[in-house]
């Protein structure tokens, strides 16, 4: 019986082998044919079904010839088959067997715009903490309306800049190692003016032992009106007597000069800001300076002064030829180096050296109502200007001693000096 589909012998199966067939090998160059099913999956009747060309034995099945393929990858990359279109490189660990070799390209182009994003947004988040932290600490207790009486404002802008010796915040034991003394209260250890305008900066000291007419002013505390008497003091006693609005007062009045804002800095709190930067360097003129009242000791060149050296250096007079006058270009030169060391891309950019830096100066700063962020960081930007020669720094003019033995202004002078700062031109003015 055969079992063969009809048409079907074991003749037709070729050669026989295996099957007791003449020939003793196998076919060689043929390869087994495929046999087309039916829509029921069954061989068609009727013999045997077209066969498929072939190209030199190697084909797709279905007749349409195919170039050889070696297995050898020449490391083109193919597309058509949705896997190995452009896009992509070989990846080893893809779990498909024909996606290994394959894997998606980086886009960079991505990674740089959201790594761009992501640091601006970080650095501006951090900037308006920053800005608001700072602000929080600032100290505005100085209420500029309260003077009487106040000339035109002019061009530019005006700082009273006060260095007061307040020991507020100092322990006994400071307040010997800092020759403060231990008197009550707070007089003014130092008085300037900085004017900031298109011209550069100019800071102009004004010796505490000046003779000035106290005007009429409205009490701080009080708000009753004392009319002026033209009774004549040093300036620093305007400050001893009713604080810094009266000091505002009597510079305006004596000057003619609009003060826009007032800084006052106390011992203690000059002394934290020179130790949070790393201390000033200064170079000691020839001689050096040896003080017992202040506690100044220094050898003659360039040297790094801490807190309380610092301290020590701005209070010295007595160790001076020009005592008083002689102090204050001391005090300028020190402010402005300490201005232009805290102006640095090595403080602003390092967090552990701005922030402690930022605290111990607006944390003993005491700023006048209206003063913003940005206003001191003019005012400090300036004292730098001044230190790089961009400015100009001086003694207000004096003519000599007056009557009760105070500093006497060169009236000429001063009013030539304050005209030149209201309408912002070039000081041409020299003090003393």
């Amino acid at each position: 019986m055969n079992d063969w589909p009809e048409g079907w012998s074991d003749s037709s199966r070729g050669g026989g082998y295996g099957h007791g067939g003449a020939s003793a090998q196998p076919e060689g160059a043929r390869v087994m044919r495929q046999v087309r099913r039916g829509p029921s999956g069954a061989p068609p009747r009727g013999g045997v079904p077209p066969q498929p060309t072939y190209d030199n034995g190697y084909g797709d099945g279905y007749g349409t010839p195919e170039p050889y393929d070696s297995g050898y990858n020449t490391g083109q990359v193919y597309s058509g088959s949705g896997r190995g279109g452009s896009g992509f490189v070989p990846n080893d660990n893809d779990p498909d067997p024909e996606m290994q070799r394959y894997r998606p390209r980086p886009n960079y182009r991505r990674r740089v715009k959201w790594t761009a994003i992501t640091v601006v947004t970080v650095l501006v988040a951090w900037g308006v903490g920053t800005y608001f932290w700072a602000d929080s600490k600032l100290n505005r207790d100085v209420d500029l309306s309260k003077v009487i009486d106040r000339p035109a404002t002019g061009e530019g802008t005006n700082y009273l800049i006060v260095g007061s010796d307040s020991r507020a915040g100092l322990s006994d034991e400071q307040k010997k190692e800092l020759h403060t003394g231990s008197a009550e209260g707070k007089r003014t250890d130092s008085m300037m003016i900085l004017h900031t305008g298109s011209n550069g900066p100019t800071l102009v000291s004004l010796p505490r032992d000046s003779n000035v007419t106290i005007p009429t002013y409205k009490g701080s505390e009080s708000g009753k009106t004392f009319p002026g008497t033209g009774r004549q003091t040093k300036l620093n006693a305007a400050y001893a007597e009713d604080g810094p609005t009266l000091l505002v007062r009597t510079v305006e009045a004596n000057t003619g000069l609009h003060i826009d804002h007032y800084v006052e800095i106390g011992f203690a709190g000059f002394a934290n800001i020179v130790d949070a930067v790393g201390g000033v360097e200064i170079d000691i003129p020839k001689g050096g300076m040896k003080d017992t009242k202040s506690g100044a000791d220094f050898k003659a060149g360039k040297q790094t002064l801490n807190g309380d050296q610092a301290l020590a250096f701005v209070r010295t007079r007595y160790a001076l030829a020009g005592s008083d006058l002689d102090r204050t270009k001391n005090q300028q030169k020190f402010l402005s180096a300490l201005a232009s060391q805290t102006a640095t891309p090595s403080t602003i950019l390092n967090p552990f050296k701005l922030y402690p830096t930022m605290s111990a100066g607006l944390g003993t700063l005491i700023v006048d109502k209206d003063m913003s962020l940005w206003d001191l960081g003019d005012m400090f930007w300036a004292m730098k200007g001044v230190t790089g020669g961009d400015g100009k720094s001086m003694n207000m003019p004096i003519s000599g001693n007056s009557p009760n033995g105070n500093l006497q202004w060169n009236t000429t002078k001063v009013k030539q000096l304050v005209s030149e700062l209201k309408d912002d031109e070039k000081v041409t003015v020299s003090g003393n």
